[in-house]
């Protein structure tokens, strides 16, 4: 993704693009991502979120959960554990499968709780 995606409303405001870091996460000595592809997403006065590419993610390392979460302006969430990191990893990571239009370009990318992770690295590209 090259350009901004910005979604008009002045209650909720969400701006996606092309984040220039590096985005390394890791639980105990796995490194479960390594990718400069990360989509940086800002909504309303949320902190920054990094989606990371699903083909930069080691899915082996993920175990897909029945939680599930709605959001009014990116749609359905499912979430994923990791196993390795117990049960401070459980529902770590999230995704929007089947976003709305306005936000499609987080489809196929997952987002990582930090603090559920032992390491969420972010540096220069």
């Amino acid at each position: 993704m090259d350009k901004v995606v910005k979604i008009p409303g002045p209650d909720h405001p969400i701006t996606i693009e092309r984040s220039p870091s590096r985005v390394v996460v890791k639980v105990g000595a796995r490194v479960i991502v390594d990718t400069t592809a990360a989509l940086s997403l800002r909504e309303a006065s949320y902190p920054e979120v990094l989606y990371v590419p699903c083909k930069d993610v080691d899915m082996s390392q993920l175990e897909r959960t029945s939680h599930m979460t709605y959001c009014p302006y990116k749609g359905e969430c499912s979430y994923y554990s990791i196993p390795s990191g117990g049960q401070k990893s459980a529902n770590a990571v999230w995704s929007y499968e089947s976003p709305y239009e306005a936000v499609a370009s987080i489809k196929d990318h997952l987002a990582f709780y930090r603090d559920r992770v032992d390491s969420f690295e972010t540096r220069d590209a």
